[in-house]
Protein backbone atom coordinates (compact mmCIF):
# COMPACT_ATOMS: atom_id res chain seq x y z
CA UNK A 1 0.00 0.00 0.00
CA UNK A 2 2.71 2.08 0.57
CA UNK A 3 4.15 1.72 -2.39
CA UNK A 4 1.31 2.41 -4.29
CA UNK A 5 0.82 5.75 -2.48
CA UNK A 6 4.24 6.65 -3.01
CA UNK A 7 3.81 5.52 -6.83
CA UNK A 8 0.48 8.00 -6.89
CA UNK A 9 2.22 10.71 -5.27
CA UNK A 10 5.67 10.77 -8.04
CA UNK A 11 2.55 10.81 -10.59
CA UNK A 12 1.48 14.29 -8.76
CA UNK A 13 4.80 15.90 -7.89
CA UNK A 14 6.74 16.60 -11.45
CA UNK A 15 9.66 17.35 -9.04
CA UNK A 16 10.59 13.31 -8.83
CA UNK A 17 10.49 13.26 -12.59
CA UNK A 18 12.07 16.49 -13.64
CA UNK A 19 15.04 15.03 -11.85
CA UNK A 20 14.96 11.54 -13.24
CA UNK A 21 14.52 13.27 -16.62
CA UNK A 22 16.89 16.08 -16.28
CA UNK A 23 20.02 14.58 -17.91
CA UNK A 24 17.54 14.12 -21.32
CA UNK A 25 18.17 16.96 -23.29
CA UNK A 26 16.91 15.19 -26.76
CA UNK A 27 15.70 12.81 -28.30
CA UNK A 28 11.93 10.96 -28.63
CA UNK A 29 11.88 8.33 -26.23
CA UNK A 30 7.89 8.67 -25.64
CA UNK A 31 7.03 9.13 -21.40
CA UNK A 32 4.23 6.11 -21.30
CA UNK A 33 3.01 6.98 -17.79
CA UNK A 34 1.99 10.07 -19.19
CA UNK A 35 0.74 8.96 -23.00
CA UNK A 36 -1.78 6.18 -21.05
CA UNK A 37 -3.79 9.26 -19.49
CA UNK A 38 -3.67 11.45 -22.48
CA UNK A 39 -5.08 8.17 -24.74
CA UNK A 40 -7.66 7.24 -21.54
CA UNK A 41 -8.84 11.26 -21.92
CA UNK A 42 -9.59 10.42 -25.44
CA UNK A 43 -11.12 7.48 -24.88
CA UNK A 44 -13.69 8.61 -22.62
CA UNK A 45 -15.24 11.41 -24.35
CA UNK A 46 -17.10 7.63 -26.08
CA UNK A 47 -18.92 7.68 -22.86
CA UNK A 48 -21.42 10.73 -24.18
CA UNK A 49 -22.94 7.17 -25.79
CA UNK A 50 -23.77 6.02 -22.29
CA UNK A 51 -24.11 9.42 -20.26
CA UNK A 52 -26.17 11.04 -22.89
CA UNK A 53 -26.80 14.67 -24.62
CA UNK A 54 -28.26 17.70 -22.25
CA UNK A 55 -28.64 21.16 -23.32
CA UNK A 56 -26.78 22.12 -19.56
CA UNK A 57 -24.01 19.68 -20.52
CA UNK A 58 -23.43 21.18 -23.69
CA UNK A 59 -24.02 24.70 -22.24
CA UNK A 60 -21.15 23.84 -19.73
CA UNK A 61 -18.65 21.97 -22.09
CA UNK A 62 -18.75 25.41 -24.35
CA UNK A 63 -18.07 27.38 -21.79
CA UNK A 64 -15.42 25.67 -19.92
CA UNK A 65 -13.76 25.56 -23.48
CA UNK A 66 -13.90 29.25 -23.81
CA UNK A 67 -12.96 29.77 -20.41
CA UNK A 68 -10.12 27.85 -20.78
CA UNK A 69 -8.69 29.01 -23.83
CA UNK A 70 -8.94 32.26 -23.07
CA UNK A 71 -6.85 31.08 -20.17
CA UNK A 72 -4.43 29.69 -22.47
CA UNK A 73 -4.51 32.47 -25.19
CA UNK A 74 -3.91 35.49 -23.15
CA UNK A 75 -1.94 34.24 -20.18
CA UNK A 76 -0.15 31.43 -21.00
CA UNK A 77 0.50 32.57 -24.00
CA UNK A 78 0.87 36.69 -24.23
CA UNK A 79 1.38 36.87 -21.05
CA UNK A 80 3.38 34.56 -19.91
CA UNK A 81 5.37 33.83 -22.73
CA UNK A 82 5.51 37.41 -24.12
CA UNK A 83 4.71 39.66 -21.57
CA UNK A 84 2.61 41.66 -24.04
CA UNK A 85 0.61 43.31 -20.68
CA UNK A 86 0.82 43.80 -17.22
CA UNK A 87 -1.40 42.53 -14.47
CA UNK A 88 -1.53 42.14 -10.80
CA UNK A 89 0.28 39.02 -8.57
CA UNK A 90 -3.63 38.12 -7.81
CA UNK A 91 -5.00 37.80 -11.13
CA UNK A 92 -1.61 36.19 -12.89
CA UNK A 93 -2.41 33.38 -10.00
CA UNK A 94 -5.48 33.22 -11.06
CA UNK A 95 -5.29 32.51 -14.60
CA UNK A 96 -2.64 30.30 -13.90
CA UNK A 97 -4.40 28.04 -11.78
CA UNK A 98 -7.76 28.36 -14.49
CA UNK A 99 -5.14 27.81 -17.10
CA UNK A 100 -4.01 24.72 -15.65
CA UNK A 101 -7.26 23.01 -15.38
CA UNK A 102 -6.64 23.04 -19.61
CA UNK A 103 -4.16 19.97 -18.98
CA UNK A 104 -1.27 21.63 -20.55
CA UNK A 105 0.92 21.59 -17.95
CA UNK A 106 1.69 24.74 -15.84
CA UNK A 107 2.46 28.29 -16.71
CA UNK A 108 6.35 28.20 -16.33
CA UNK A 109 6.69 25.00 -18.44
CA UNK A 110 4.20 26.26 -21.63
CA UNK A 111 6.21 29.62 -21.53
CA UNK A 112 9.56 28.56 -21.51
CA UNK A 113 9.11 25.76 -24.37
CA UNK A 114 7.32 28.56 -26.11
CA UNK A 115 9.87 30.88 -26.08
CA UNK A 116 12.41 28.15 -26.81
CA UNK A 117 9.77 27.91 -30.10
CA UNK A 118 10.38 31.75 -31.12
CA UNK A 119 14.08 31.09 -30.54
CA UNK A 120 14.51 27.98 -33.12
CA UNK A 121 10.98 28.06 -34.56
CA UNK A 122 11.48 25.59 -37.41
CA UNK A 123 15.29 24.63 -36.77
CA UNK A 124 16.07 21.12 -35.36
CA UNK A 125 16.45 22.63 -32.12
CA UNK A 126 12.80 23.54 -32.58
CA UNK A 127 10.78 21.26 -30.26
CA UNK A 128 7.33 20.99 -32.44
CA UNK A 129 8.62 22.16 -35.39
CA UNK A 130 6.28 20.33 -38.98
CA UNK A 131 8.91 20.91 -40.95
CA UNK A 132 11.79 19.29 -39.26
CA UNK A 133 9.69 16.50 -37.31
CA UNK A 134 6.56 16.02 -39.22
CA UNK A 135 3.09 16.73 -38.34
CA UNK A 136 2.29 14.30 -36.07
CA UNK A 137 4.90 15.21 -33.76
CA UNK A 138 4.28 18.83 -34.17
CA UNK A 139 0.76 18.50 -33.15
CA UNK A 140 0.96 16.00 -30.46
CA UNK A 141 4.02 13.50 -29.99
CA UNK A 142 6.50 16.23 -28.86
CA UNK A 143 4.93 17.21 -24.98
CA UNK A 144 4.44 13.04 -24.46
CA UNK A 145 8.68 12.47 -24.20
CA UNK A 146 10.71 12.50 -21.53
CA UNK A 147 12.99 15.27 -22.81
CA UNK A 148 10.37 17.53 -23.06
CA UNK A 149 8.79 16.83 -20.02
CA UNK A 150 11.42 19.16 -17.57
CA UNK A 151 10.67 23.31 -17.42
CA UNK A 152 14.20 25.03 -19.08
CA UNK A 153 13.92 27.82 -16.38
CA UNK A 154 16.61 29.94 -17.62
CA UNK A 155 13.96 30.96 -20.26
CA UNK A 156 11.60 32.07 -17.13
CA UNK A 157 13.96 33.49 -14.71
CA UNK A 158 11.55 36.26 -14.13
CA UNK A 159 8.93 33.76 -13.40
CA UNK A 160 10.28 31.49 -11.09
CA UNK A 161 10.50 33.90 -8.25
CA UNK A 162 6.85 33.67 -7.80
CA UNK A 163 6.29 30.47 -5.18
CA UNK A 164 2.89 30.23 -6.22
CA UNK A 165 3.76 29.28 -10.32
CA UNK A 166 6.28 26.67 -9.05
CA UNK A 167 3.68 25.26 -7.19
CA UNK A 168 1.17 25.22 -9.82
CA UNK A 169 3.87 23.84 -11.88
CA UNK A 170 5.61 21.08 -9.91
CA UNK A 171 1.70 19.70 -9.27
CA UNK A 172 0.18 20.52 -12.43
CA UNK A 173 -2.39 18.00 -12.40
CA UNK A 174 -3.72 18.93 -9.23
CA UNK A 175 -6.19 21.25 -10.93
CA UNK A 176 -7.61 19.70 -14.19
CA UNK A 177 -8.47 16.81 -11.02
CA UNK A 178 -10.09 19.62 -8.61
CA UNK A 179 -12.18 20.80 -11.30
CA UNK A 180 -13.37 17.08 -12.43
CA UNK A 181 -14.39 16.76 -8.82
CA UNK A 182 -16.43 19.94 -8.81
CA UNK A 183 -17.83 18.56 -12.23
CA UNK A 184 -18.80 15.75 -10.65
CA UNK A 185 -20.47 16.89 -7.58
CA UNK A 186 -22.17 20.00 -9.41
CA UNK A 187 -23.69 17.37 -11.55
CA UNK A 188 -25.09 15.59 -9.23
CA UNK A 189 -26.38 18.31 -6.96
CA UNK A 190 -28.52 19.84 -10.15
CA UNK A 191 -29.65 15.94 -10.91
CA UNK A 192 -31.11 15.75 -7.41
CA UNK A 193 -32.49 19.58 -6.82
CA UNK A 194 -32.91 20.90 -10.38
CA UNK A 195 -33.90 17.89 -12.19
CA UNK A 196 -35.51 20.13 -15.08
CA UNK A 197 -31.74 20.79 -16.24
CA UNK A 198 -32.10 17.01 -16.98
CA UNK A 199 -28.08 16.82 -16.13
CA UNK A 200 -26.16 14.61 -13.47
CA UNK A 201 -22.43 14.13 -12.17
CA UNK A 202 -21.06 11.61 -14.89
CA UNK A 203 -22.78 13.15 -17.70
CA UNK A 204 -21.23 17.07 -16.61
CA UNK A 205 -17.70 14.96 -15.93
CA UNK A 206 -18.06 13.72 -19.39
CA UNK A 207 -19.11 16.76 -21.35
CA UNK A 208 -17.91 19.59 -19.04
CA UNK A 209 -14.43 18.02 -18.43
CA UNK A 210 -13.28 15.24 -20.95
CA UNK A 211 -15.08 16.88 -24.43
CA UNK A 212 -13.90 20.26 -23.10
CA UNK A 213 -10.73 19.23 -22.53
CA UNK A 214 -9.84 17.29 -25.67
CA UNK A 215 -11.47 19.90 -28.24
CA UNK A 216 -9.55 22.75 -26.07
CA UNK A 217 -6.33 20.09 -27.14
CA UNK A 218 -6.52 19.75 -30.67
CA UNK A 219 -7.95 23.38 -31.54
CA UNK A 220 -4.37 24.49 -29.37
CA UNK A 221 -2.16 21.86 -31.06
CA UNK A 222 -3.44 22.99 -34.51
CA UNK A 223 -1.26 26.10 -34.07
CA UNK A 224 2.11 24.07 -33.55
CA UNK A 225 1.20 22.05 -36.59
CA UNK A 226 -1.18 23.09 -39.00
CA UNK A 227 -0.01 26.93 -38.89
CA UNK A 228 3.00 26.36 -39.77
CA UNK A 229 2.04 24.46 -42.72
CA UNK A 230 -0.95 25.65 -44.33
CA UNK A 231 -2.45 29.63 -44.54
CA UNK A 232 -1.19 32.77 -45.78
CA UNK A 233 2.07 34.19 -45.43
CA UNK A 234 2.19 37.96 -45.04
CA UNK A 235 5.47 38.60 -43.28
CA UNK A 236 9.06 37.46 -44.50
CA UNK A 237 10.08 35.41 -41.32
CA UNK A 238 12.72 32.94 -40.93
CA UNK A 239 10.04 30.49 -40.00
CA UNK A 240 7.12 28.65 -42.13
CA UNK A 241 4.30 30.50 -39.78
CA UNK A 242 0.83 31.18 -41.63
CA UNK A 243 -2.28 33.44 -40.78
CA UNK A 244 -5.07 30.35 -41.02
CA UNK A 245 -8.46 31.95 -40.48
CA UNK A 246 -10.02 29.06 -39.26
CA UNK A 247 -7.50 28.32 -36.50
CA UNK A 248 -7.89 31.52 -35.39
CA UNK A 249 -12.08 31.55 -35.00
CA UNK A 250 -10.97 28.37 -32.67
CA UNK A 251 -8.16 29.72 -30.85
CA UNK A 252 -9.12 33.08 -30.46
CA UNK A 253 -6.62 35.12 -32.47
CA UNK A 254 -4.00 32.21 -32.51
CA UNK A 255 -4.36 31.65 -35.98
CA UNK A 256 -2.95 34.83 -37.07
CA UNK A 257 0.36 33.27 -36.81
CA UNK A 258 2.68 34.93 -39.54
CA UNK A 259 1.82 38.23 -37.81
CA UNK A 260 2.75 36.54 -34.18
CA UNK A 261 6.06 35.36 -35.19
CA UNK A 262 6.50 38.61 -37.42
CA UNK A 263 5.98 40.70 -33.99
CA UNK A 264 5.35 38.34 -30.80
CA UNK A 265 5.51 41.68 -28.52
CA UNK A 266 1.50 42.54 -29.74
CA UNK A 267 -1.20 41.28 -27.51
CA UNK A 268 -3.18 41.79 -30.45
CA UNK A 269 -2.76 39.03 -32.98
CA UNK A 270 -5.23 39.97 -35.81
CA UNK A 271 -3.27 43.28 -37.21
CA UNK A 272 -5.83 44.54 -39.23
CA UNK A 273 -9.77 45.19 -38.23
CA UNK A 274 -10.73 42.82 -40.33
CA UNK A 275 -8.59 40.25 -38.27
CA UNK A 276 -10.56 38.61 -35.78
CA UNK A 277 -8.97 38.24 -32.31
CA UNK A 278 -11.25 37.65 -29.59
CA UNK A 279 -8.32 37.06 -26.91
CA UNK A 280 -7.52 40.70 -27.98
CA UNK A 281 -10.73 42.09 -27.43
CA UNK A 282 -11.14 40.40 -23.79
CA UNK A 283 -7.86 41.58 -22.61
CA UNK A 284 -9.14 45.01 -24.41
CA UNK A 285 -12.31 44.95 -21.95
CA UNK A 286 -10.35 43.61 -19.09
CA UNK A 287 -8.06 46.86 -19.51
CA UNK A 288 -11.48 48.69 -19.46
CA UNK A 289 -12.54 47.60 -15.84
CA UNK A 290 -8.92 47.75 -14.65
CA UNK A 291 -7.78 44.27 -14.29
CA UNK A 292 -4.61 44.55 -16.62
CA UNK A 293 -3.03 46.89 -17.94
CA UNK A 294 -0.10 48.72 -20.29
CA UNK A 295 -1.35 46.80 -23.34
CA UNK A 296 1.67 46.51 -25.71
CA UNK A 297 0.35 46.63 -29.63
CA UNK A 298 2.03 46.20 -33.07
CA UNK A 299 2.67 49.88 -34.35
CA UNK A 300 2.24 50.85 -37.95
CA UNK A 301 5.86 50.94 -38.93
CA UNK A 302 5.98 47.15 -37.56
CA UNK A 303 3.03 46.34 -39.23
CA UNK A 304 3.39 47.44 -42.24
CA UNK A 305 7.25 46.41 -42.56
CA UNK A 306 8.68 43.07 -44.20
CA UNK A 307 5.81 42.39 -45.71
CA UNK A 308 5.91 39.65 -48.77
CA UNK A 309 4.94 41.06 -52.27
CA UNK A 310 1.77 39.94 -53.91
CA UNK A 311 0.13 39.16 -50.59
CA UNK A 312 -3.61 39.39 -50.67
CA UNK A 313 -5.65 39.25 -48.00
Amino acid sequence: MNTLFKKLFFWFDNSFLEEKYASITSGKEIDWMRVIPFILLHLSCFFILIVGFSRTAFTVCITLFAIRMFAITGFYHRYFSHKTFRTSRFVQFLFAMIGATAVQRGPLWWAAHHRGHHIHSDTPEDKHSPQEHGFFWSHMGWFLTKSNFVTNTKFVRELIRFPELRIIDRFDLLMPLALSIALFLVGYYLNQYEPQLNTNGFQLLIWGFSVSTVMLYHATFLVNSVAHQWGKKRYETKDTSRNNFIIAILTFGEGWHNNHHHYPGSARQGFYWWEIDLTYYVLKFLAMIGIVWDIRTVSENIRESKKIEHHHR
